[in-house]
């Protein structure tokens, strides 16, 4: 996908981000679909090391504010069940240096 360079950045999201804010506060969870939000979520996590590991810098992934614990543990332990890794494996990574 190509964006044009007319294309404001802080709107790339905006339909993804609106349709979730209408699913969670109606309840009506089905409203974002399973396979629309395996596709954003793929997109940014992708985006997101791709960033982490060529920037010299530390890249935040996330607004702690919005979230809860529980958030954050949910969707870091499907992340680790989705991608066939174990706490083991997470753990080699965790605390490794930056160059």
């Amino acid at each position: 996908m190509s964006i044009s360079p007319e294309t404001n950045a802080n709107s790339l999201g905006s339909d993804f981000i609106e349709a979730t804010e209408r699913a969670l506060g109606s309840g009506n969870l089905g409203e974002v679909s399973d396979t629309e939000l395996e596709r954003v979520m793929t997109a940014a996590v992708r985006l997101f090391a791709a960033k982490a590991e060529s920037e010299n810098r530390t890249v935040r992934p996330i607004t702690p504010e919005a979230l809860t614990p529980t958030d954050i543990v949910v969707t870091v332990s499907a992340l680790i069940r989705s991608g066939g890794l174990n706490l083991w494996d997470v753990s080699m990574w965790f605390n490794r240096t930056r160059p």
